[in-house]
């Protein structure tokens, strides 16, 4: 997969699963590494443009002794995924046209 459109969908992978809940980075490369190839190191720098952008925030939350950063989707973040399903219908739309011509 070319790895700008791989990068896209991560972004949007990411926030819709933090739309299902708060979450932390390790379990969140699990949940993704269920559907996509992802690592710890592909997905914090994933995270902080998240962050930068306003699409989600992070807490601190003690667990274990140890303090664990969590995530949480905004409303921004929620947004950007209903901008991805208007983007997705047009996305079937090319591929229906390079598949056949199919309206």
């Amino acid at each position: 997969m070319d790895i700008q459109m791989k990068k896209g969908l991560l972004d949007v992978c990411v926030l819709a699963l933090l739309s299902r809940g708060d979450s932390y980075g390790y379990q969140l490369v699990t949940e993704l590494s269920k559907v996509v190839e992802v690592s710890e190191s592909t997905l914090y720098p994933i995270l902080k443009r998240l962050e930068a952008g306003g699409l989600l925030t992070t807490y601190t939350c003690e667990h274990g002794g140890r303090l664990r950063r969590y995530y949480r989707i905004t409303q921004a973040g929620l947004a950007r995924l209903g901008q991805f399903g208007e983007e997705w219908a047009e996305l079937e739309r090319i591929h229906d046209f390079i598949a056949g011509g199919k309206k």
